[in-house]
């Protein structure tokens, strides 16, 4: 039997995720690519390069499509329809963007190998993206004889009291959705206590590059001017079973305190926050706001280490 029969058996299909390019972004926002073209031309800057990069994004789609066919039935989906997905547990995922899209996706996953694939490496920086078109057949292949290497990613989960659930690779975040001052009830390691703040991220150890870091490299500098030391964010791997936490711009007063700002969330611990804002409270995770919960007044999260974790495949 074949290596492609055998793939065939063993798979129920392969699912690649795909973004839109800026090029589309225009075109759905002024209807064609000439008028795109007056506009972005008419600002005075280039339109060629959002060419371009279109061309060979749609180039690196083609590819990669023909390569799956032989191996498997082929899905193609856009990123906006990945939260909606039923995905089979034998699927193999392929992302084919920027870095953002392979955490956009492996959150929505239960342990689904994905191969992140850099369709433009010129443009991108590519640290999900291990893979090119060039070497993706050889890749696909060991994942679908189940010998490709791989790496754990662990997740933080955000629970509700109303059983609303979501998943964050990268971080967390709760607070205002205008990032104006947020009120709730935070309670951790057996202490609480009432904040106002401009929000709290939660960070897994992949997102600990993230903005988590910038956080830190914030409080550094204010450090630093005061007399302090410097303070180095800690790089963390991407399966560490721990999360940290952080609260953004905490406000003291008469009636909201700032002695928890960070933590840790370990394995069987949570951190507990509850809403005191009437309108306007979100919980999002990975950047996309689109895909939120709703944090008002009577609404409780608890956050902890997620029930599932991410599957890369590396090289």
């Amino acid at each position: 039997m074949s290596e492609k029969k055998i793939s065939q058996r063993g798979m129920n299909k392969i699912v690649i995720v795909t973004q839109k390019t800026r090029l589309s972004d225009l075109v759905a926002r002024y209807n064609t690519v000439e008028q795109a073209r007056f506009y972005i031309e008419h600002m005075g800057m280039s339109f060629d390069e959002y060419i371009d990069e279109d061309r060979i994004y749609n180039e690196a789609l083609g590819a990669v499509s023909r390569i799956a066919s032989e191996y498997a039935r082929v899905q193609t989906v856009d990123r906006d329809f990945v939260p909606n997905m039923l995905w089979d547990r034998s699927d193999v995922v392929v992302a084919l963007g920027r870095d953002g899209l392979v955490v956009n996706v492996l959150k929505y996953l239960d342990g689904q190998p994905l191969l992140g694939v850099n369709p433009d490496p010129s443009r991108n920086d590519g640290i999900l993206l291990p893979f090119t078109v060039v070497d993706f057949e050889v890749y696909l292949k060991k994942t679908l004889a189940g010998t490709a290497a791989s790496r754990a990613v662990t997740m933080a989960m955000a629970r509700t009291n109303d059983g609303q659930k979501l998943y964050a690779v990268n971080d967390l975040f709760i607070g205002n959705k205008t990032h104006v001052s947020a009120r709730y009830e935070i309670t951790c390691k057996g202490e609480t206590e009432q904040q106002s703040s401009s929000g709290i991220i939660v960070s897994t150890g992949l997102g600990s590059s993230g903005w988590y870091a910038s956080v830190i490299a914030e409080a550094s500098r204010i450090s630093e001017m005061f007399g302090g030391r410097r303070i180095e964010p800690e790089r963390r791997s991407w399966d560490d079973g721990r999360l940290v936490f952080t609260v953004r711009e905490p406000f003291p007063s008469r009636v909201t305190g700032t002695g928890i700002v960070i933590g840790t969330v370990d394995a069987g611990d949570s951190l507990v926050i509850a809403s005191k804002m009437p309108a306007n409270g979100v919980i999002f995770s990975d950047g996309i706001e689109a895909d939120a919960i709703e944090f008002n007044s009577g609404t409780e999260v608890t956050v902890t280490v997620a029930d599932k974790s991410g599957r890369l495949i590396t090289r």
